[in-house]
């Protein structure tokens, strides 16, 4: 994974500095970022590259789409740090950035995928051979029962369970309401029971 194309921009980096990047906060990178320091770049980069590509990846449902649009979402936080507000977290700004990228896609390939019966297109993994297998790991059994989720209701599972959010940061990331992001949780918590039970 290279960040070649990613660091497009002002051409003048800010001045060494005795200070590593690496200890920075989340926060004092996006400051540097603004100001041009691709060193700060790259750490930033370094430090969230893994969650937000698991992040995408659950979303689009696709590794190489997945690998494309990580590299958008940090090629946004290289042209947009100096709008950052700080009103959340830097990980909640990156991942609601994700996510819009991601659902921007899905929805470019098909509009289908974005409906509340998305669940019923996916192929049902009783027909796979490998499923007695995978059901000896309950970690693989709920990645794919998760999978199986109408997807307004797995991101909630995903954010909270995955990517420790609160419910706040998650009604942030997802621009809906707190209450909104309970009510999902809860159907999508007794959904995911029912999915692993029957595949057990």
């Amino acid at each position: 994974m290279t960040m070649a194309h990613t660091h497009t921009g002002p051409a003048a980096a800010l001045p060494q500095e005795a200070t590593a990047p690496e200890s920075f906060s989340d926060e004092t990178l996006i400051e540097r970022i603004a100001g041009g320091d691709r060193r700060a770049m790259r750490t930033l980069f370094a430090r969230h590259r893994l969650a937000m590509y698991r992040w995408l990846v659950r979303l689009a449902r696709d590794d190489a789409l997945a690998e494309d649009l990580l590299n958008e979402v940090f090629l946004d936080v290289w042209r947009q740090a100096a709008t950052f507000e700080a009103r959340a977290s830097v990980s909640t700004w990156l991942m609601a950035i994700a996510r819009h990228k991601a659902l921007s896609a899905r929805r470019r390939r098909t509009e289908a995928e974005l409906d509340d019966g998305f669940a019923a297109t996916v192929a049902d993994p009783a027909d796979d051979p490998e499923l007695v297998v995978e059901k000896k790991s309950q970690a693989e059994l709920l990645r794919r029962s998760l999978r199986r989720l109408p997807v307004e209701q797995a991101e909630i599972i995903d954010l909270v369970y995955y990517h420790d959010k609160s419910i706040k940061e998650v009604a942030e990331i997802v621009s809906i309401p707190e209450a909104t992001v309970k009510t999902r949780m809860f159907y999508a918590r007794r959904k995911l029971a029912e999915l692993v039970a029957a595949a057990a």
